[in-house]
């Protein structure tokens, strides 16, 4: 394919940093460049603090074993989501119950969680979709009404703002992504941002394999021997090394990324005056992070016809998610509160173009066959989006 959906992205440091971590005699985890990322991490996201991971999924995999879930107890979250948001949960015993969405930001709809809270609730995890905050005053106000937690799945949020505070920082615990296909990548990692003090010690020793390993290499204790539950999930010192150097340069590859989707958005707006899709909504209280650049086409049919499309043209489009509530796993491990026509006409409707930074010799082509193709196409007004 000419114009990929994704390109991994070399910010030029990279490289040098991973053979830095090799000639300092240290790869596995929790080396200096561990430490760096953890410090820049901190320092973007203003969590108390920040710890790697090899992955989001185990970041949001600590989170719930933070929570100390026992079986049966629910957590309220979308279900137009990554699997790994639920089955995080669903690990622990926990069961996920599905809201849906808002037909503008397509996050968790805040006025539908209070309704579907029942004694068993004992947290609600937000995502934050394509980089745009959900209603972070109303949730929280929510969660501490009912004395709930929250864990906000950040992933896609690096850098983006809610009132002018980064995303991450506002429910007990976050989680961040750095799979490639993020802003800020080391081809797998991820990062918990914990927010509540009270966690921060426990969090350490689930990191490690359930010791206090960490205490040990601090001198706080003479020896470290098994304490709690827990796992490996240390990035290596080389991950570290790569998302070091990307982390230095977030603020460039976030620019380049906004450049890239105020094209697509300015471009898109005659094919939303024409009814042929609908862009983006970004509400005024939020700064995105230019994640993704998607369109909402009027059904299933045509989004089929324009990824098909686009492939033959050479250029890699692609939908989102499969609604978790409709998929195998997610009717045996969670339930929905009430019906998500939302959420099910989204997941039919929506494409995402490519967005990458070094796609911008390519923007023309990609948006010429866009444009051509969704306009040879016949529409259909009867979206439940508008």
């Amino acid at each position: 394919m000419s114009i990929p959906f994704n390109r991994p992205y070399l910010v030029g440091k990279e490289l040098d940093y991973i053979a830095q971590a090799h000639a300092n005699g240290h790869l596995s985890g929790d080396g200096s460049f561990t430490k760096r990322c953890h410090a820049l991490l901190e320092q973007m996201t203003g969590t108390r603090k920040a710890l790697l991971t090899h992955s989001c999924t185990a970041a949001l995999e600590m989170a719930a074993m933070l929570l100390e879930l026992a079986p049966g107890d629910e957590v309220i979250m979308p279900s137009f989501t990554f699997v790994t948001t639920a089955n995080a949960f669903v690990l622990r015993g926990a069961v996920p119950v599905f809201v849906d969405i808002r037909p503008d930001t397509l996050n968790i709809d805040e006025n539908l969680i209070e309704a579907a809270i029942t004694p068993r609730t004992r947290a609600i995890c937000v995502v934050h979709y394509a980089g745009v905050s959900c209603d972070m005053n109303t949730i929280m106000a929510t969660a501490r009404r009912y004395g709930l937690f929250v864990v906000e799945d950040a992933a896609q949020g690096i850098l983006s703002t809610y009132e002018g505070k980064p995303l991450g920082s506002f429910g007990d615990l976050a989680a961040l992504s750095f799979h490639e296909t993020k802003n800020v990548i080391s081809g797998e990692g991820g990062a918990l941002l914990i927010n509540n003090p009270a966690m921060i010690d426990r969090a350490e020793i689930i990191r490690e394999k359930g010791t206090n390993r960490g205490k040990f290499f601090r001198g706080q204790v003479d020896k470290y021997t098994w304490v709690d539950i827990g796992s490996s999930f240390l990035p290596s010192e080389l991950i570290a090394a790569f998302l070091a150097a990307q982390l230095e340069q977030a603020e460039y590859l976030t620019r380049r990324r906004i450049d890239i989707w105020n094209s697509y958005h300015a471009w898109a707006k005659s094919l939303e005056e024409a009814g042929l899709a609908r862009r983006p909504i970004v509400p005024s209280d939020c700064v995105h992070n230019a994640h993704m650049y998607y369109l909402l086409l009027d059904n299933l049919e045509a989004r089929t016809h324009f990824i098909e499309s686009m492939k033959a043209a050479g250029i890699g489009t692609v939908f989102h998610y499969v609604p978790l509530h409709s998929s195998p796993a997610g009717t045996r491990f969670a339930r929905s509160f009430g019906e998500l026509p939302i959420t099910d006409a989204t997941s039919e409707r929506l494409v995402r173009l490519p967005l990458w930074v070094g796609i911008e010799e390519h923007l023309d082509q990609v948006m010429r066959s866009a444009q051509n193709i969704l306009a040879s196409y016949p529409t259909i007004q009867h979206s439940v989006l508008g």
